[in-house]
C-alpha cells in the first residue's frame, strides 16, 4: 500500500477538541499509539453489507467482516429470507421480499432496492498499526473492558458493527482528524498486485475520494517460532474481552481436540480442565501448559500468551470505507469471490410456508 502525496479532495473535515475525561484519555492513548507505530499493515478488503431508505444515513446491516463480496451476499440472502418467513406483514411484502431472495441466489448484485430500501455491499480496507518490531499492535489502555470479564462459553457478546449508522460527517477528535486526512490517499502499489487490483484502487481515489472509519475491532493472531509471521487465527471481535475469550476457547476445547489431545466424540462440555481433572491421561502434560496459558491469559487480560511454541496476540484492527458522492463504495471489479451464489434456504412461498420437501428430493437427486 502507498500514501500518495496528492490527498484526494473530499468533503470538510469537522475537528471537535475533547473536553470530557474520558475523550481526553482517548485522545492522548491515541497519540501515544501514533508516536509508537512503525507503520502500517494493511490485510486486505473485508465486506459487509449497508442500507438506506429515502435520504437516511446509511447502516450497516450485515458486519463488514467478510472475506468476500459473496459472503456478505449471502448473509444478506439469509436476512431477507428469515424477514420474509418471520415478519412481513403481508403477502405483497413477503413478495417482495422473496423477489429479491431469487436474484441474490442466482445473481452477483452488489446493489438491488427491496421496498424503497436499498441494499449495498461494502468494501473496506482493513489495517493495523505495527510497533517498533514490526508486530501488530494490541488492544490500548482506553479500549472498553469489561469489569468483570465472563470467560463462560455460553456468555453474549455483542456483535461487530452492531446498530451502526455510517455518518461520514460527524465531528471527530484532532486524532482522528489526523488519521482521516493520512489516510484518504491510501492506495495499493507494488508488484506483487496484479494490474487490475492497482488500477481499480488508482480509480477508487478518484470516484470516492473521501474515507471513513469503522469501530476498532480486534482479532488473534499467532506466530510459530521467533522468526515466523503473524497470520490471523480468527474473526474480528467487537472488544478485547471477546476476543481473549475466543482464544481461551481454543487452548482449552477446540485447540486440544484438533490435536488429538480431547477425543473428537468427547462431550461436549469437557475440555482441558475437566480431562485434567479425571487423572492419569495420556496427554496430561500438554494440557496442563494450556490450562496453564488460559489461566495466565485469564488472570492478567493479558494480549499475548505463548504456548507450545506458538505466539498468540490479540491484536487491534483498523477498517476504513472509501466514501463518494452516492455513499459507500462497493466491491471493485477486481475483488473476487470464492464462491458463487446458491439457494440458502428451502422454498418458501408467499403464504409463509417453508417448502422442506422440496429441498430433501433434491438433495436426494443429486
Amino acid at each position: 500500500m502507498s500514501e500518495e502525496s496528492a490527498v484526494p479532495v473530499g468533503r470538510p473535515v469537522v475537528v471537535r477538541v475533547p473536553v470530557e475525561p474520558v475523550e481526553s484519555a482517548v485522545e492522548a492513548d491515541a497519540l501515544d499509539a501514533a508516536v509508537r507505530s512503525s507503520g502500517i499493515a494493511v490485510r486486505g478488503p473485508l465486506f459487509g453489507v449497508a442500507t438506506q431508505t429515502g435520504s437516511e444515513r446509511w447502516r450497516v446491516v450485515v458486519p463488514v467482516t467478510h472475506g468476500c463480496p459473496q459472503q456478505a451476499r449471502d448473509e444478506l440472502n439469509s436476512a431477507l429470507w428469515f424477514r420474509a418467513k418471520d415478519a412481513a406483514e403481508d403477502r405483497a411484502e413477503r413478495r417482495a421480499l422473496l423477489a429479491a431472495v431469487a436474484r441474490l441466489e442466482t445473481e452477483s448484485l452488489s446493489e438491488l432496492t427491496v421496498l424503497d430500501t436499498r441494499y449495498r455491499v461494502v468494501r473496506a480496507d482493513e489495517y493495523a498499526d505495527l510497533d517498533k518490531d514490526g508486530g501488530l499492535e494490541t488492544p490500548r489502555p482506553t479500549d472498553p473492558e469489561p469489569l468483570d470479564p465472563d470467560w463462560s462459553r455460553g456468555a453474549g457478546r455483542a456483535r461487530v458493527d452492531e446498530d451502526l449508522v455510517l455518518n461520514p460527517d460527524a465531528p471527530l477528535s484532532p486524532m482522528q482528524a489526523s488519521e482521516r486526512l493520512a489516510m484518504r490517499s491510501l492506495a495499493y502499489s507494488g508488484a506483487r498486485f496484479p494490474r487490475a487490483v492497482l488500477r481499480d484502487s488508482a480509480r477508487a481515489l478518484e470516484t470516492h475520494p473521501d474515507i471513513l472509519f469503522l469501530p476498532t475491532a480486534f482479532a488473534i493472531v499467532e506466530r510459530s517460532g521467533k522468526g515466523g509471521g503473524w497470520t490471523v487465527g480468527s474473526g474480528l471481535h467487537a472488544s478485547p474481552h471477546d476476543a481473549r475469550r475466543s482464544l481461551d476457547f481454543s487452548l482449552t476445547w477446540l485447540g486440544p481436540r484438533e490435536r488429538g489431545l480431547i477425543a473428537l466424540d468427547a462431550p461436549g462440555d469437557a475440555d482441558a480442565r475437566g480431562v485434567l481433572a479425571q487423572g492419569a491421561g495420556a496427554h496430561d502434560a500438554e494440557l496442563t501448559e494450556l490450562v496453564r496459558t488460559s489461566d495466565e491469559l485469564r488472570a492478567g487480560r493479558l494480549n499475548q500468551v505463548e504456548v507450545h511454541g506458538t505466539t498468540f496476540r490479540i491484536a487491534r484492527t483498523r477498517r476504513l470505507v472509501r466514501w463518494g458522492p452516492d455513499g459507500p463504495e462497493g466491491p471493485r471489479p477486481s475483488d473476487v469471490s470464492m464462491t458463487t451464489p446458491i439457494a440458502m434456504h428451502p422454498r418458501l412461498d408467499e403464504d409463509g410456508v417453508v417448502h422442506f420437501e422440496e429441498s430433501t428430493q433434491e438433495d436426494a437427486a443429486s
